[in-house]
């Protein structure tokens, strides 16, 4: 099993920048980052693969957005630049065994309790 600890969230202002980062047991494939604002569903907000050269983003996060990985430490980053008041919610660190994982939430099998990140505007 893995466990994966997320850091970083906090309260910024509108326009700031904020650096996510999760801390796995061991090595994984796929990984993401999802987010669930109150009264929304949990969404994908960035995929990398196994070798950090396959990323895929939202919409609303692309150009602003980067994930990363440091497989030499277990570690997955989400930097955040830009930030907006909709961009509000609590983001969840998640981790695959398979390389096939993609953006739904059941691709995933592992889970942090998350970090909350708050922009004000």
């Amino acid at each position: 099993q893995v466990q994966l600890v997320e850091s970083g969230g906090g309260l910024v202002q509108a326009g700031d920048s904020l650096r996510l980062s999760c801390a796995a047991s061991r090595a994984t494939f796929t990984m993401a980052w999802f987010r669930q604002a109150p009264g929304k569903e949990r969404e994908s907000v960035a995929v990398i693969g196994w070798s950090g050269h396959s990323t895929d983003y939202t919409d609303s996060v692309k150009g602003r957005f980067t994930i990363s990985r440091d497989n030499a430490e277990n570690t997955l980053y989400l930097q955040m630049n830009s930030l907006k008041p909709e961009d509000t919610a609590l983001y969840y660190c998640a981790a695959s065994n398979s390389p096939y994982s993609g953006r739904f939430r059941n691709d995933y099998r592992y889970w942090g309790q998350g970090t909350q990140v708050t922009v004000s505007s």
